[in-house]
């Protein structure tokens, strides 16, 4: 499937009660994570996309219902020197999830192919060999039996723009936003040339990628969370597990239950 940005900018509202539906899909998702940890499986939930998209705001949503022992949220930033020392996807691979666990990462392994490569902090060598190396990474991630869900918030150059605007103006946002924010603003192109080559060459059948209109926010997060809860479900037994008898027959003596 290609993939091209400009089919993901009508900023259409949500057309239903947003509260309602939220809370519809976030029961949904603390019943997937469930499902995870008694079954032992594992995911990893990534999302990329432009600065203030909105992504921050869909992770809260994504998981104010889960359980905190069981899922954990990685915001990536710059590499630090130990990182540095290794191959780019080392620091990665300190954080991959064990049974019964999802983790969230707030941009990802696709810095290589994304910033490292519009800013020039990986040669030309090392982001074009980054395209294999990570298709292989999320290879043997699905082999291994973690399902791999990969999204990317897109909003408009005005969008964005009204969105870094506010943070300057609410003094509460303002610590979300930094010089990096306005350096990648004015490579609007080159960052957009890099997406649509990651799109094309890294958009695979057991980890494909799902483009969200973050235009409206509210239908952008709607639209994330029903994406993440159909990928999930659809790797897992979705049965409610059912009781061990040995503890139901100590539960029901202690609590005088017959």
């Amino acid at each position: 499937m290609t993939i091209n940005l400009s089919d993901y900018e009508a900023g259409t509202k949500y057309d239903g009660d947003y509260e309602k539906d939220l809370a519809k899909l976030q029961k949904r998702l603390a019943h997937v994570q469930v499902a995870h940890i008694v079954h032992k499986r594992r995911a990893l939930i990534l999302f990329e996309g432009w600065d203030a998209a909105g992504k921050g705001g869909i992770i809260q949503r994504l998981t104010s219902e889960w359980d905190p022992r069981n899922f954990q949220v990685w915001p990536i930033r710059a590499p630090s020197a130990v990182e540095l020392g290794h191959h780019f996807l080392w620091r990665f691979w300190q954080k991959l999830p064990g049974d019964g666990n999802i983790a969230v990462f707030d941009r990802s392994w696709y810095g290589r192919v994304l910033v490292e490569r519009v800013e020039g902090f990986a040669t030309e060598a090392e982001w074009r060999r980054g395209y294999d190396e990570i298709n292989e990474f999320e290879a043997q991630q699905n082999d291994s039996g973690t399902t791999i869900v990969k999204l990317f918030v897109h909003v408009t150059q005005a969008e964005q723009d009204e969105r870094l605007k506010g943070r300057l103006e609410h003094a509460w946002k303002r610590w979300k936003t930094g010089a990096e924010d306005y350096r990648n603003r004015a490579k609007r192109k080159e960052y957009l040339d890099a997406m649509a080559e990651m799109f094309r060459r890294t958009n695979m059948r057991w980890a494909p990628w799902h483009p969200i209109d973050g235009n409206n926010k509210k239908a952008a997060r709607i639209a994330a969370l029903t994406v993440i809860a159909e990928r999930l479900e659809a790797s897992v037994p979705m049965d409610a597990p059912p009781i061990d008898p040995a503890l139901e027959k100590i539960a029901r003596k202690a609590l005088g239950i017959s």
